[in-house]
């Protein structure tokens, strides 16, 4: 048996060998593009009942093994292409005989009592990839063909049906129905880490979305490292110096003394070498930094404990090795939920129903909230995980509004922060969510909009997409905007890169690459902004890249400066604090032919907006992760 662990994040491989297929393989689609992966939630126990199907908690890399065309590719959780890592892997997935395939598992080692080790997979990756297997829990796409609306349990049948019966590297992860809790019982004294329980007739979304659940049988989870200890005896150090983020700071959490060997020591002493510094990383208690050598806080380390004290430091930590696949920003305490809440529909009370929020269309805070927890499966995996600002309007939208990007803890549990560094040099805890219940927090606390970066918490460096804004002059009618779009989608389609539109809610439209995020914030703005200038420069009656309002009388502006560090972008099925309740939708180029208006859809077609939401994901619409050309 076989699930998912913790999922990883970025890493730092580049894409090379395109692994070939034995002659057996069937020829056909290419591989499908990589796509939001469906994320666990930490509780206190496994749930009960049968509608539950329980899976063991393996030690490895989350991945998605996409295959076609007589090639298979690998992509980390947050859609970094790691192929070159796992290529012997990828040779055995290209061999099975399918036209096409997107499959979300685990990338593991494994040794002679089956038990998963992380430290034995990072030496494998290093030394001998043979080692690796992968136990494949869920398929997303067949053959072309979208699964992701079909319950779990359809989607492991045609799972079982496509993977090997005795399969050496890639395998099926088995699964029991119910009797959870004897399971967790039995693995724990095994010595396993812990158990994956999913609803059996839940859907695939790609968000924390309370059908996955992990609960653990010894404590775990990454530290950032901000320092050293130096030994008294031969070897490179005695401890590693932890910190955690917590409200948006890094706060000490402790020292680990144990869990290497000797080539893990000397390891670490060479990539803490030159990420030495003089001054504090973190404050801690004084006996604690005797003799500390204090280091850029860029390594993550994951550890073992046995509980924290009252003081937020580890207790028995020990370390099971480096997550190279993370960045140290996205670093937070991982808490357990209670069961119940967690795979709840709608945990969140909302206070103060009937206060009317649209005055105009007579909508209320219940109208709204009721909106948001119908859309939250479709909107948080484009919401879910980067940072966000809100535009809260506790009054109604014709009250006063402000917007908030920072939060140190007020919000509550559900709304969480990541520490990113501002140009100043100081930290921030900006927010972010990624559940259903930090979703309707944020609108209990008089949230309208919701706006993000173009960018994950996992590394906020890399842009995940490319965003034109399209804002019309006053007096342009929609006909120019549309226009406009199709002007934009062909130019880019020209260079490589395949777009949607959006429709803000506004006055304009949005078109959308989504990106590969390895392109930095620099490379990226400057391909929008000599974009924008081409288009404007060869089109100069209908478009203007120029800043001040003065020059766009009757033009269309484009909007480049979405796609810089720092700056945000309304999400998709983000209410509007507008008239009339208008949202921002993601359509397809077909709708874009015939839609009226950039404010079409209101928070009163909610259900409208889900039936369209998946009809496009049949279509594998808007998943398209691509490289940043040359321009």
């Amino acid at each position: 048996m076989a699930a998912a662990t913790r999922p990883s994040p970025r890493g730092g491989a580049s894409p090379k060998p395109r692994r070939r297929a034995t002659k057996a393989a069937p020829q056909g689609l290419k591989p499908p593009p990589f796509r939001a992966v469906q994320l666990a939630t930490l509780v206190d126990r496994v749930p009960a009942g049968n509608g539950w199907l329980h899976e063991m908690k393996y030690d490895g890399y989350r991945l998605l093994i996409a295959i076609g065309g007589r090639e298979a590719r690998a992509y980390t959780r947050s859609g970094l292409d790691w192929s070159e890592k796992f290529a012997p892997l990828l040779e055995a997935a290209a061999g099975l005989k399918v036209r096409s395939a997107l499959i979300d598992g685990e990338a593991v080692v494994l040794d002679a009592d089956g038990r998963s080790n992380f430290q034995s997979l990072q030496n494998a990756l290093k030394s001998s990839p043979d080692a690796i297997d992968y136990f494949a829990f869920d398929l997303l796409e067949l053959d072309g063909v979208d699964l992701v609306q079909l319950p779990l349990v359809e989607r492991k049948a045609k799972l079982a049906r496509i993977l090997p019966k005795a399969g050496k590297r890639i395998r099926f992860s088995e699964h029991i129905t119910g009797s959870g809790e004897k399971l967790i019982a039995s693995f724990c004294s095994a010595g396993l880490e812990g158990v994956i329980s999913k609803k059996a007739d839940a859907r695939y979304v790609g968000s924390r979305a309370g059908s996955w659940l992990k609960t653990k049988c010894i404590k775990r989870q990454e530290f950032v490292v901000v320092g050293w200890t130096p030994s008294d005896k031969s070897r490179s150090f005695r401890s590693l110096m932890l910190g955690i983020h917590e409200k948006g700071e890094l706060r000490y959490a402790g020292k680990v003394g144990t869990g290497f060997d000797t080539a893990e020591l000397f390891r670490l002493q060479e990539l803490m070498k030159p990420l030495a510094r003089k001054e504090p990383t973190v404050a801690a208690p004084r006996p604690e930094t005797r003799g500390a050598h204090w280091i850029e806080p860029k390594l993550v380390a994951e550890i073992a404990y046995t509980e924290m004290t009252r003081e937020g430091t580890l207790r028995h930590p020990s370390y099971l090795g480096l997550r190279e696949d993370k960045k140290a920003e996205a670093v937070v305490l991982e808490t357990e939920a209670e069961t119940s809440e967690a795979s709840a529909a709608s945990p969140v009370p909302i206070s103060n129903r009937d206060r009317v929020i649209y005055p105009e269309a007579n909508l209320t805070k219940g109208a709204l909230a009721d909106y948001y927890a119908a859309v939250a499966p479709i909107m948080l995996p484009w919401a879910g995980s980067r940072p966000i600002s809100l535009v809260r309007c506790p009054q109604g939208r014709a009250k006063k509004c402000f917007f908030q990007k920072h939060d140190a803890g007020a919000f509550g549990d559900a709304v969480k922060q990541v520490a990113i560094v501002e140009k100043d040099g100081e930290e921030e805890p900006y927010l972010y969510m990624d559940t259903p219940e930090g979703l309707l927090t944020c609108v209990q606390m008089g949230t309208i909009e919701f706006h993000g970066w173009g960018a994950r918490i996992e590394d906020v460096e890399k842009a995940d997409r490319l965003v034109f804004d399209l804002d019309p002059d006053e007096g342009l009618d929609f006909e120019a905007v549309r226009k406009a779009a199709f002007h934009f989608r062909d130019i880019l389609k020209s260079i490589g890169l395949e777009t949607f539109p959006m429709l803000t809610g506004g006055k304009g439209v949005h078109v959308i690459a989504p990106l590969v995020p390895r392109a930095e914030w620099g490379e990226v703005k400057d391909f929008a902004h000599r974009l924008a200038q081409a288009v404007a420069q060869s089109d100069p009656d209908n478009f203007t890249a120029a800043l001040p309002k003065a020059q766009r009388k009757g033009r269309i502006f484009v909007d480049y400066l979405r796609n810089q560090r720092g700056a945000t972008a309304v999400m998709p099925y983000s209410a509007r604090a507008r008239e009339g309740a208008p949202v921002a939708a993601p359509i397809c180029w077909k709708e874009m032919e015939t839609i009226d208006k950039p404010s079409h859809f209101r928070i009163t077609d909610a259900k409208e907006l889900i039936k369209q939401a998946s009809l496009k994901a049949l279509q594998g619409w808007g998943r398209a992760a691509q490289e940043l050309p040359d321009l």
